[in-house]
């Protein structure tokens, strides 16, 4: 059954890419290598975030709204056993594509405008962290059950079903700015 589920969301992902209006990142330096990250602008609609260089994050800021390409990563951890091995493969796979999206954001003809880049996450904050991200809880109780209700659903999908996973995964809205990606990832 869950393996069916998986096959039928790798069937409708292209789909949902096209209605979102997501762009996938291409690798001008190794073409075997596909970014794990898919991308669009985004007009910042919440509260003021002050980020640890500074940036103020303000509503209606642009920013660079990332999305994992989740089914990608679940196909790709399917047959890795053990959750630390998958959740070492996943970090990989970030970290590799962030020097890529530096280079989007730096080729992107609306740079000077973008202030930073967004997403929403369940990851541990301390492994955010290592990757360059702040995290913020968000505030928002009713998008907040919305989007655990998703992560949820992905989770399941992601994850063996006979392993016990313990505690509540909060989703957490992921912050970098434009000047620590393109400082700490130049490519």
């Amino acid at each position: 059954m869950r393996r069916n589920l998986i096959q039928l969301w790798t069937l409708s992902d292209p789909y949902y890419f096209h209605c979102t209006r997501l762009s996938y990142i291409k690798e001008s330096n190794n073409s075997d290598f596909q970014n794990i990250f898919r991308v669009r602008l985004t007009s910042y609609q919440g509260k003021n975030i002050m980020l640890d260089d500074g940036t103020m994050i303000r509503k209606n800021d642009t920013l660079i709204k990332i999305h994992l390409h989740n089914i990608r990563l679940i196909n790709e951890t399917y047959d890795i056993s053990g959750e630390v091995r998958k959740a070492r493969h996943i970090y990989q796979t970030v970290q590799a594509s962030l020097p890529g999206l530096a280079a989007y954001l730096r080729e992107h003809v609306k740079r000077d405008q973008i202030k930073g880049i967004i997403g929403i996450t369940v990851l541990n904050h301390k492994i955010c962290q290592r990757l360059g991200f702040e995290t913020f809880t968000i505030s928002n109780p009713a998008y907040k059950l919305f989007k655990y209700a998703i992560f949820s659903t992905i989770n399941k999908l992601a994850t063996d079903p006979s392993r016990f996973h313990k505690g509540k995964q909060e989703p957490m809205y992921l912050f970098m700015s434009k000047d620590k990606l393109l400082n700490v990832y130049e490519s």
